[in-house]
């Protein structure tokens, strides 16, 4: 098989820049307030900013392959519940 391609690694880093560029913007924009609170509860015990962007951002990822996979809605609820749930990841999909 060939090698992943330059392309591939770029795509990979524009999601994940533009994801963490969403988490950010809601963390500023106070929007939804679970976004905020938990980045400042992890920044309180001791994660650094960066780890925490990751973190929340593995979780709008997530809830973003749910929502196109299951053909529906972003589900608020669940994402601000897995947001509070962290630094716990949601669980893997199969």
């Amino acid at each position: 098989m060939s090698e992943p391609t330059d392309i591939d690694n770029d795509e990979e880093e524009f999601a994940e820049s533009t994801l963490i560029e969403a988490i950010e913007n809601q963390i500023e924009s106070d929007n939804p307030p679970a976004a905020k609170a938990t980045f400042n509860k992890l920044t309180l015990v001791g994660y650094e900013r960066d780890d925490i962007l990751n973190l929340m951002a593995h979780v709008l990822a997530y809830e973003i392959d749910a929502m196109l996979e299951e053909d529906r809605a972003f589900n608020t609820e669940w994402y601000e519940t897995a947001l509070r749930a962290l630094p716990e990841l949601p669980p893997e999909k199969d």
